[in-house]
């Protein structure tokens, strides 16, 4: 009987994202090698079987790295960095980086690896930590359509929706768009909400409404049950969902595209995190308003 082949995959980065993405990679044709910053997420990944890199070194042999991280300098320095994959990792290996960085520096990142033959996707990721679990994200990938269907069916073991959006950086710029729309809503709410308090609306009726009207979207139907309970950690913090912004306005000044919606948003955004609210997720936002407007949008409040 042939032996069965096994895929060496590395995956760096074990996050809120990054640790229930591995756990999706575990399959009996996989050799899953694993690193992070935190020891303690290595539990559950070491008990299935996943083997512990010490150093980045110990990834010179995969077939593939999946990088899970939480911006571009940090996905630079494990590429780039001394010691970095791109000086590591062999011919042939392909990197997939499921982060969400600046679009400019993935063009940058995927024309270094392929000087050196070495195959690069961006493939970031859309869904919180619930669908990560579940193995159900939505994955859009830029870069070469023969890497994507070679690494398609990994990339099935983590997302249910797994689209080649086109050339190297679209993947980045579709999760942008994404973002920016949602980053949008959240900001609508924040300003809409305590001026309804202030006007005398109750709270909850005021979310039901809201929430089964036209007003509607994923950004209200996830924080306002939680605004409405002075519950603001129950999502990506602030302070590093605001790289979005920044990438967003850096497109707009170098392709003269005006974004004004969007520039106001990111005010509301920026008076928040100077505020000391950058840990809190995008619902804290409503707090600024609040103290503004000295309101509190709460369940029970008059």
């Amino acid at each position: 009987m042939t032996a069965r082949v096994r895929t060496t995959v590395g995956f760096v980065g074990l996050g809120q994202m990054g640790k229930p993405m591995a756990l999706n990679l575990i399959h009996d044709d996989i050799d899953l090698l694993v690193t992070a910053k935190t020891p303690e997420a290595y539990g559950d990944l070491r008990a299935r079987g996943a083997r512990i890199a010490d150093t980045l070194a110990d990834f010179r042999h995969a077939d593939i790295v999946v990088l899970s991280l939480p911006g571009t300098d940090a996905v630079r320095g494990v590429l780039q960095g001394e010691g970095g994959l791109a000086s590591i990792l062999k011919p042939g290996a392909i990197v997939i980086d499921t982060s969400t960085i600046e679009h400019g520096a993935t063009l940058q990142l995927h024309d270094d690896l392929a000087d050196r033959g070495i195959g690069f996707l961006d493939a970031p990721v859309s869904g919180m930590q619930a669908r990560a679990e579940a193995g159900t994200l939505t994955i859009m990938c830029g870069g070469d359509p023969g890497l994507f269907e070679t690494v398609k069916p990994l990339l099935q073991r983590m997302g249910n929706d797994v689209l080649h959006m086109g050339t190297a950086g679209t993947g980045q710029l579709a999760k942008l768009v994404n973002q920016l729309l949602f980053d949008v809503n959240c900001a609508a709410l924040a300003e809409i909400l305590p001026m309804a308090c202030r006007m005398g609306l109750d709270p909850e009726k005021a979310a039901h409404v809201i929430n089964s009207g036209t007003g509607r979207s994923y950004a209200s139907e996830f924080f306002l049950p939680r605004i409405l309970l002075g519950h603001f950690t129950d999502g990506y913090p602030l302070q590093a969902a605001y790289k979005d912004l920044v990438s967003a306005a850096e497109l707009g000044a170098r392709h003269c595209i005006p974004m004004p919606v969007l520039a106001a948003a990111t005010a509301t955004y920026q008076a928040t995190l100077l505020r000391g609210h950058g840990a809190a997720d995008k619902g804290a936002m409503v707090l600024m308003y609040e103290d503004l407007l000295n309101v509190r949008f709460r369940k029970g409040a008059r």
